[in-house]
C-alpha cells in the first residue's frame, strides 16, 4: 500500500453558535449558513472524512485505514483501538456561546451507548477582546445542587470562568464541566467520540427552530464535581522547537512554530501523526518516500505511523502546527537501545 500524508476534503458542520470565519481560515469559499465546526480528520461514522490528495484521493478514511492498519495507526494503536482511529481534531468558530455541557468517560460511555469516552483539549488561535470560556466549577456542589442549578437556570455562576488569549490551552478530562464562549476560534483534539451531554443552553432554539435537547440526568451522572487549584494548562513556549502542550493517557498534544526547516521524527510513538496547521503555511517532506504535500492555514493532515519522520519548511517567515498522536515510545532499557541502533544507522 502507498503511504503518504493524507490530506481531506472540507467537512464543515452548521451549528447555531456558528460564524463565518472558518471558511476564510480555511481558504474556502463563503457559504451562507453559520458553519461552527471543521472536523479535519474524522472516523465518526457520521461524519467520515474522505481523503483528497494522492491514488486514495475519494476514498473515506476508514476504508483506507482498513488497507493497512498496522502501518496507518501504528502496531500499538491499531492492537489497542482495534483498527480504529482514536482521534477526532477539529477547527471551531463560536460567534455564540456553545451550550454548557460535559462528556462521559470511558466506562460511562461503554455501558450506556457502546461507545468509546471523550476527554479533549482547546489550543485557542484567536479570540476577540473580553472573550470567555467556562471550564471547571469554581465551588463544589453536590449532584442535587447541580440538578437545581439547572432547574433554576444559575449554573453558570458556579462555573469557573476563564478570560482567553490565542496561545492559550485547556486540557478537558471526561467528566469536567465546559463551554466555549462567542468570539472564540480554536482548535481541539479529542477522542473519537461524538457524545455530549448538554446541560443548559440559554433557552435558545437550534437551526431548524426548535428547542435542543438537554441531558440533565446522564450529565449528573458523567460530571466531577471536584473543584482544581488551576484549570488553564501552564506550558513552556519554544520557537524552533516543539512545545508539549498536552500528555494524556489518550492523546500527546505539541505545538511547534518555526520559521526555519523543521525536522521531525516521530516513529518512536508507533503511532499516526495529525498535523494542524495554525499559522502560515508548509511543506512536509517525508523522509524515506520523498513524498511532498503542501498544508495550507486552517488545514490538516494525517501522516501514517510507519513514514513518521519527516521535514517541515515553512513557506512564510512563519509557521505554527499543532500535531496530536498517540504517545506509545517504548522508555525501557532495550527500547532506548533499539533506538539508539537506528539513529547510529
Amino acid at each position: 500500500m502507498k503511504l503518504y500524508p493524507l490530506l481531506f476534503q472540507p467537512n464543515l458542520h452548521s451549528v447555531v453558535w456558528g460564524g463565518r470565519r472558518l471558511c476564510d481560515y480555511k481558504g474556502l469559499p463563503a457559504v451562507d449558513e453559520p458553519i461552527g465546526e471543521s472536523w479535519e480528520v474524522s472516523a465518526v461514522p457520521s461524519s467520515v472524512s474522505v481523503v483528497a490528495n494522492g491514488q486514495w484521493a475519494g476514498r473515506d478514511l476508514v476504508s483506507v485505514i482498513r488497507k493497512s492498519p498496522n502501518s496507518i495507526l501504528g502496531l500499538a494503536v491499531n492492537k489497542r483501538y482495534r483498527g480504529q482511529l482514536p482521534l477526532l481534531v477539529k477547527f471551531i468558530d463560536a460567534k455564540r456561546d456553545l451550550s454548557i455541557q460535559v462528556h462521559p468517560n470511558d466506562e460511562m460511555a461503554k455501558r450506556v451507548h457502546g461507545k468509546m469516552g471523550k476527554s479533549e483539549m482547546w489550543y485557542v488561535i484567536d479570540a476577540l477582546p473580553g472573550s470567555f470560556l467556562y471550564a471547571g466549577f469554581k465551588q463544589t456542589i453536590t449532584p442535587e445542587e447541580y440538578k437545581r442549578r439547572v432547574a433554576d437556570k444559575t449554573i453558570v455562576d458556579v462555573l469557573a470562568r476563564h478570560e482567553v488569549k490565542a496561545g492559550d490551552v485547556f486540557y478537558l478530562p471526561a467528566g469536567r464541566v465546559h463551554a466555549i464562549g462567542g468570539g472564540i476560534l480554536l482548535a481541539e483534539v479529542q477522542q473519537s467520540s461524538d457524545i455530549t451531554y448538554r446541560i443548559y443552553d440559554y433557552d435558545r432554539p437550534g437551526i431548524d427552530g426548535k428547542p435542543r435537547e438537554l441531558h440533565t440526568d446522564l450529565a449528573a451522572q458523567a460530571l466531577d464535581y471536584r473543584v482544581e487549584d488551576e484549570y488553564r494548562t501552564i506550558y513552556q513556549k519554544h520557537v524552533n522547537r516543539s512545545s508539549l502542550v498536552v500528555d494524556s493517557t489518550y492523546f500527546s498534544v505539541r505545538v511547534t512554530e518555526t520559521d526555519a526547516t523543521f525536522h521531525r521524527n516521530l516513529l518512536k510513538y508507533d503511532s499516526f501523526i495529525i498535523t494542524m496547521c495554525i499559522e502560515g503555511d508548509c511543506r512536509i517532506i517525508v523522509r524515506s518516500t520523498g513524498d511532498v504535500v503542501t498544508l495550507q492555514k486552517g488545514n490538516s493532515c494525517l501522516i501514517p505511523a510507519a513514514i513518521a519522520d519527516y521535514d517541515v519548511v515553512p513557506l512564510n517567515s512563519s509557521t505554527r502546527i499543532l500535531d496530536a498522536f498517540i504517545d506509545n515510545m517504548d522508555r525501557s532499557i532495550a527500547g532506548k537501545v533499539n533506538r539508539f541502533l537506528h539513529i547510529s544507522e
